[in-house]
């Protein structure tokens, strides 16, 4: 049977938190052609090991995929892209505070009339459940972003996001590259649709990341997409005569 969609999960360090997220994945996709793939980005604890007994227990939907070595979450999701057998793909972070039910969301909203063509759809977390110096990281970033990308969309920060395989990896690769895929998106001539998703405490486990890697690694990033951006013609075609 074809695979109708698969999710992609990135996780580093996140022994805790992979069985309750899979078991969410599996129930929220329940009845769907899917498969997950979590991609262990050389988790230093028991994360692989944790997976393996996911599969073992009779999570068949489950496929595992691991780095030797920390590669960073950009490097994490094209991993997974690329191995998937899904047309399109959803991600999650591996944190659990993504809420798998959100997919059928972003599914809904793919399936729309007026929404024929787009091929990324962005969730968007209304309601941030993270301290109050996390809260104002991501505003920051997204300001940043926001201001000299112009990519109109509020959260670029959202691991939870929908897009179709085949424009993913039509995409310029480089690290820190998934903080930036509406901007990429809209290169290619992309309309890219923001979707109202929950968000959730972290309940187990610690963040991967602080204001330094929010923003100032990304500076050299953001300059980078404003070039690849200025420099793309969207749009052109060739024919074989």
């Amino acid at each position: 049977m074809d695979t109708e969609l698969s999710v992609v999960v990135p996780v580093c360090n996140e022994t805790e938190n992979v069985a309750p997220l899979a078991r969410e994945i599996a129930s929220a996709l329940a009845g769907r052609r899917y498969e997950m793939i979590f991609v262990d980005d050389g988790s230093t604890d028991d994360t692989r090991a944790a997976l393996h007994r996911l599969r073992r227990d009779g999570l068949h939907t489950l496929r595992i995929m691991r780095h030797s070595f920390r590669s960073g979450q950009s490097a994490a999701v094209a991993t997974g892209v690329r191995a998937a057998r899904g047309h399109w793909i959803a991600t999650l972070d591996g944190d659990g505070q993504n809420d798998p039910a959100d997919i059928p969301k972003l599914l809904a909203a793919r399936d729309q009339p007026a929404n024929a063509g787009v091929l990324l759809f962005m969730g968007n977390r209304t309601t941030r459940r993270d301290t109050g110096f996390r809260r104002l990281q991501s505003r920051i970033a997204n300001g940043v972003r926001g201001r000299l990308l112009g990519d109109g969309t509020p959260d670029t920060g959202c691991g939870i996001k929908l897009f179709e395989r085949a424009a993913f990896l039509d995409l310029p690769y480089f690290d820190h590259m998934h903080r930036f895929m509406p901007a990429l998106f809209q290169r290619r001539g992309n309309r890219v649709i923001s979707v109202p998703v929950g968000h959730r405490p972290r309940e187990r486990g610690v963040s991967k990341y602080g204001m330094f890697d929010r923003l100032w690694v990304g500076i050299v990033d953001i300059f980078g997409v404003m070039w690849l951006r200025r420099r793309f013609k969207p749009g052109l075609t060739a024919t074989e005569e």
